[in-house]
């Protein structure tokens, strides 16, 4: 019998209430390392939307989480099969899809919990098969001022790094613009972080921060002086079983992917990955 959402789906997931602020919803997410949660209204349950951390930076003069949050959300029921949620999953582009039963919020499914389905089938498709987007690049000497809107403007959280050859010599994302040894005490005070002894749930919102309030245009760091070098690639013919696995052991959302002469092609992204359970 082919599994269904309830037997992949988080059941009774973490959520936040409205009405309710921007800080409600980033406290929510750093203490518990998510990077977006369903919304419920807090008199009966109900799931009115569904907000995640880039939706509060698009509106970070907005304090009130119901001018903040999605209103009108993809929602899926726990009988559904794994083959629709993929479809959903693939085409909308989307990283998470409350299930509901009746109107109220049972679980939640990402795009994780069909990378783990994946990765133990076999399948002929490749990463080729699967790129699904221009892939937008960055240079390693282009400073920080470029960079930081042209990753807002594209809606991307990752970019591979070219030097003056065009070969791939890095990748920066927007937790690696945060050096983890450092706390910006004010954006802690303006966010209302209550909580300083997460560090992994507080990088996750910390560089979004910092892009939406220009931090990081007010100096001339570069990229190079932030991305991640030598970074973990695949190769273009690498099957999507082998790319789930690589993206679940390591805890990449996305990997850059090389031709036969180690030119970058593109990036795969998790939810490409999907295209392996589509009929």
């Amino acid at each position: 019998m082919s599994k269904t959402v309830a037997d992949i789906m988080v059941p009774a997931p973490i959520v936040c209430e409205v009405p309710g602020t921007r800080n409600d919803a980033i406290n929510m997410m750093v203490r518990n390392k998510l990077t977006g949660l369903p919304v419920v209204r807090s008199s009966d349950g109900m799931l009115v939307g569904i907000v995640s951390r880039r939706d509060i930076f698009r509106k970070f003069e907005e304090d009130q989480l119901s001018l903040i949050m999605k209103k009108e959300i993809k929602t899926i029921t726990p009988d559904a099969t794994i083959e629709e949620v993929a479809e959903i999953f693939y085409t909308m582009r989307i990283h998470r899809l409350p299930v509901v039963e009746d109107g109220k919020l049972v679980g939640i499914v990402t795009p994780t919990d069909l990378l783990k389905i994946i990765s133990g089938m076999k399948t002929t498709l490749t990463a080729e098969d699967a790129i699904n987007t221009t892939c937008v690049t960055a240079y390693q000497d282009e400073p920080l001022t470029y960079t930081i809107p042209a990753m807002r403007i594209s809606d991307v959280t990752a970019l591979p790094v070219l030097d003056e050859h065009g070969d791939l010599v890095g990748i920066i994302t927007d937790r690696d613009l945060f050096d983890d040894q450092v706390k910006d005490a004010d954006a802690m005070k303006l966010l209302g972080i209550t909580d300083d002894s997460d560090l992994a749930g507080y990088r996750n919102v910390l560089p979004l921060f910092y892009a939406a309030t220009d931090r990081y245009l007010q100096d001339d760091r570069k990229v190079k002086d932030f991305m991640v070098t030598k970074p973990m690639t695949v190769f273009k013919k690498t099957t999507l079983t082998d790319v789930a696995k690589l993206m679940l052991n390591h805890d990449f959302g996305q990997l850059p992917v090389h031709g036969t002469k180690d030119e970058l092609v593109g990036m795969i992204y998790d939810v490409d990955v999907l295209k392996a359970l589509l009929k």
